[in-house]
């Protein structure tokens, strides 16, 4: 169980510095990989997945204490794979330069795509494989080298992930490297091509400013509160259902997971019930369930209880949902049971911080324009749901708020479709990866010019100037 977090011996911030010296050279030296090397390299990470998922399941449930074997398979395997398969797929039509429009009529203007060189990638521990392999679908796709620094809250998935990449990979292809937040700061340091980060808005600040020393684009997915609206020609059961099954998830510990919920005031109690009744259906127990997952350590359990008891204190209605009536006292490892919080205000934490966890606050509202203003008031979600059958209110949700993603009666959908951009906007994050948008986010965008071999098109720039050029400048600048 993995009451205290176990940190790997850092990795020093020279041997991470040669590292990306001998994978830039390699870069370097070989020039833009061909499409067969692309593909290549990504079947090797496919691979790797399917070979070793059960052991990736394993070691993901030695790190949370017990995480749902199925939840590990289809959150951190198979998304992977489907990612990696989708880039695949569509590399040969990515590739292609883009044609535009040139000022002489027989030039050639078009935009190729050149590799960035080495991209980091620095992880999370929500979902150590999913966060850290995903993203090699653009970034391998798009011609680059890897460099990835895994979480050291999930220390065993770490080691088991350095251990497939080094079988399957050269360093100078793709690296691991493990240690603790030392490392992490360090890595972060590192004069990248490309640094993709996923993690927490507070440390996002240091990992900006550390790129910033290097001028070194990034891209950043940091999650925040993402709301739920429930529309009141929307069905209760249905809404409640999905968003409990989406908040019961890795038990919450998702950067998409709901974070609260505005429901109509005279729609609270119902909407309770709904939910209640939707965590029993999924979970008759909880406490030693496999399919139910823990809290990754004590630490996190501790400030998620934290939650609910400041909400407690300041007047909420406590509803947890404990099927079997279970005592969590006890356990093997840090289940605890999902939680609604009712008559929530606005000085509680649980509605001023990232919850995390299976804890839901369920807000009433009267009126959609209020619901509107107070989601405007906070920084903008990586995530916005709504549910309703009302086209017109739908419309004026979407169009006077603004998140990374939504979806629209259902939570956390918008991610499976590979085709659409993943990020956040403002707090909730910077660009956007998955599918060609990944491809384009680690590639860059080069202009190339081929001269129009008209006569007129090299002696009108030239000095001195004569008719030809007041004539076309006559034509060209009008209105």
């Amino acid at each position: 169980m993995n009451t205290i977090t176990s940190i790997a011996t850092d990795t020093s911030p020279d041997v991470m510095k040669a590292l990306l010296d001998r994978q830039r050279a390699s870069f370097l030296r070989e020039g833009p990989p061909g499409i067969a090397t692309r593909i290549d390299r990504i079947d090797r990470v496919i691979a790797l997945l399917v070979d070793h998922k059960d052991a990736i399941a394993a070691a993901l449930s030695e790190d949370f204490g017990s995480r749902s074997v199925e939840a590990s398979l289809l959150l951190d395997v198979f998304t992977c794979v489907g990612s990696l398969k989708y880039a695949k797929a569509h590399l040969a039509e990515w590739l292609k330069p883009e044609q535009h429009e040139a000022l002489f009529p027989d030039a050639v203007a078009e935009v190729v795509y050149q590799p960035k060189g080495v991209v980091g990638i620095l992880s999370p521990w929500n979902f150590p494989y999913q966060l850290a392999l995903a993203p090699l679908a653009g970034i391998l796709a798009a011609g680059n080298r890897a460099m990835i620094k895994p979480s050291e809250v999930t220390p065993a998935s770490a080691a088991l992930m350095a251990g497939l990449i080094a079988g399957a990979f050269d360093e100078t292809e793709i690296a691991v490297v493990q240690g603790g937040p030392a490392t992490g700061t360090a890595f972060t340091s590192l004069a990248f091509d490309h640094l993709i980060f996923t993690g927490g808005t507070a440390i996002a600040h240091h990992v900006m400013r550390a790129a910033a020393e290097n001028l070194t684009p990034l891209t950043l997915e940091l999650g925040g509160k993402s709301p739920v609206i429930v529309g009141r020609s929307a069905d209760l059961a249905d809404a409640a259902r999905r968003v409990m099954t989406v908040k019961t998830l890795n038990a919450g510990q998702i950067c998409l997971a709901p974070d609260h919920v505005y429901v109509p005031e005279e729609s609270v109690e119902a909407f309770a019930g709904h939910a209640v009744a939707a965590v029993g259906a999924m979970y008759p127990a909880l406490k030693e369930n496999p399919d139910y997952t823990s809290i990754v350590n004590a630490r996190h359990l501790a400030r998620i209880e934290g939650l609910i008891d400041d909400a407690r204190a300041k007047g909420a209605r406590i509803v947890e949902i404990n099927p079997a009536a279970e005592n969590f006292s006890q356990q093997s490892a840090h289940r605890m049971p999902p939680t609604l919080i009712l008559d929530p205000t606005e000085d509680m934490r649980v509605l001023q911080e990232e919850i995390f966890g299976p804890v839901l606050p369920v807000v009433p509202y009267r009126d959609i324009a209020d619901v509107i203003d107070r989601i405007n008031a906070r920084p903008r979600p990586l995530a916005l749901y709504y549910f309703s059958q009302d086209q017109q209110e739908e419309a004026r949700v979407l169009d006077n708020t603004t998140s990374g993603g939504v979806t629209v009666n259902d939570c956390m959908s918008h991610v499976t479709a590979e085709g659409l951009p993943f990020g956040g906007v403002g707090h909730s994050g910077m660009g956007a990866y998955h599918g060609k948008f990944g491809f384009l986010a680690f590639s860059h965008p080069r202009a190339v010019y081929h001269q129009s071999r008209m006569v007129e098109a090299e002696y009108m720039m030239r000095p001195p100037y004569g008719d030809a050029m007041r004539g076309f400048l006559a034509a060209a600048i009008c209105k």
